[in-house]
């Protein structure tokens, strides 16, 4: 993880970087970020199943999900597209909603950031991917901005699972 600070709104926010080398071409690693029937093989924490409500992978689309624990707790979440370049880069705003895709505040934490600005980048490597994922609150209170930094290694570990599920996925299929 490397740390980075801009100032948004006249506040310092430091960004979580994650960096992850994938053995797979840049081409398939987009298309299982950005298709459907791959999406519902990886994306979200460990042990956790995916359900897909919608997926508009376009800009101003929705990627509109649950994630549904062993236990019975369920929990929404959306991303609104900003920009795709295919296969290099993902732009978009991830959220925590309800079962209609409204923005809700998140389940586990009252001074969550309602909206978390993202960009996704796939750079080819001589045949792997370098994923870079930037994260950063927007629109963020000064508290909701100190419990996104206070969560950084919460949120490396869970994005570390997830992407551990992606790398597994990977070997499964090819490109087509």
């Amino acid at each position: 993880m490397e740390a980075v600070t801009e100032t948004m709104n006249n506040v310092e926010v430091q960004e979580l970087v994650i960096t992850r080398v994938l053995e797979a071409p840049r081409e398939l690693v987009f298309k299982v970020w950005t298709e459907q029937e791959h999406l519902v093989h990886w994306w979200g924490p460990k042990g956790m199943n995916l359900g897909v409500s919608k997926l508009e992978c376009y800009p101003g689309g929705m990627f509109h999900y649950s994630i549904a624990a062993p236990n019975g707790l369920n929990m929404w979440g959306r991303f609104i597209y900003l920009d795709i370049l295919a296969p290099q880069q993902i732009v978009y705003i991830s959220s925590f909603s309800d079962e209609e895709g409204q923005l809700t505040r998140a389940p586990f934490s009252s001074t969550w950031p309602l909206e978390v600005h993202n960009v996704l980048t796939l750079t080819e490597q001589n045949g792997t991917t370098l994923l870079t994922q930037r994260s950063v609150p927007i629109n963020a209170t000064d508290e909701e901005q100190k419990t996104f930094l206070d969560m950084h290694r919460s949120l490396e570990q869970g994005f570390n699972g997830t992407f551990e599920q992606l790398e597994a996925y990977l070997t499964e299929i090819t490109l087509d």
